[in-house]
């Protein structure tokens, strides 16, 4: 039986000792590429118009889920899972602000203030209930997108909204479009949105491009004394 020859400096270094290429080294230093965000969302969002009529179409629904809904979705920028999947047990009080416990992506959990219209419209859809999901279906049972979506689509019909498909994400789209217009800061927009990468969140924004927005203006206004 043939013995195995013991290594010696002169002998070439063994395969997996192989000194790394230019082109090993160009890998192991390039660093990470930023996954690809196109320049606009393809989801539509509503308009501030339809945004009004469709929280009012859900504020004088005889059902109170379909207002909590709407407020969840359109005005505390929840995915329709985050909605979903939210109990009453969530519910609590946060430094003097009423606040609810929402389950992210990845399992993340953050803390969402609720204004007090959103924080009436959930109390009324709990009806006094201490235990069991937020939302509920007309048989008592948690609602799912699927129920979302039919609950949107009627309430779409009654505000008198035309739209080729109405669904849950165009609320949550409608959340970050209408923060935007109304000048809230992209950086607490992003925050607010829950948006990992701010690309993401300017995707959103539809006056981008308005220069009577641009930055020089609030530079040379804050500036004026000096100029």
């Amino acid at each position: 039986m043939a013995h195995a020859q013991p290594w010696t400096p002169h002998q070439p270094p063994p395969s997996c000792c192989s000194p790394p290429t230019p082109r090993t080294r160009s890998l192991a230093q390039s660093p990470p590429r930023r996954p690809n965000v196109p320049p606009e969302s393809p989801t539509l969002g509503l308009s501030h118009l339809q945004f009004e009529a469709t929280l009012h179409a859900g504020r004088t629904s005889p059902n109170p889920n379909d207002f909590a809904l709407v407020a969840m979705l359109g005005l505390l920028g929840l995915r329709i899972f985050e909605a979903c999947g939210a109990d009453i047990a969530d519910l609590g009080e946060e430094h003097g602000h009423r606040v609810l416990k929402v389950r992210g992506k990845g399992g993340k959990v953050v803390l969402t203030p609720l204004p007090p219209a959103v924080q009436r419209a959930i109390e009324a859809a709990v009806a006094g209930r201490t235990e069991g999901p937020d939302l509920r279906t007309r048989r008592g049972t948690r609602m799912d997108r699927h129920c979302a979506t039919r609950r949107l689509k009627r309430l779409a019909v009654q505000a008198h909204i035309t739209l080729p498909r109405m669904h849950p994400h165009m609320l949550r789209h409608t959340f970050v479009t209408t923060m935007l217009d109304a000048g809230v800061d992209l950086r607490d927009v992003q925050i607010a949105a829950r948006h990992a990468d701010p690309r993401t969140t300017m995707r959103y924004d539809r006056a981008r491009k308005n220069l009577d927005r641009h930055p020089n203006y609030i530079l040379a206004a804050y500036m004026a004394s000096g100029t």
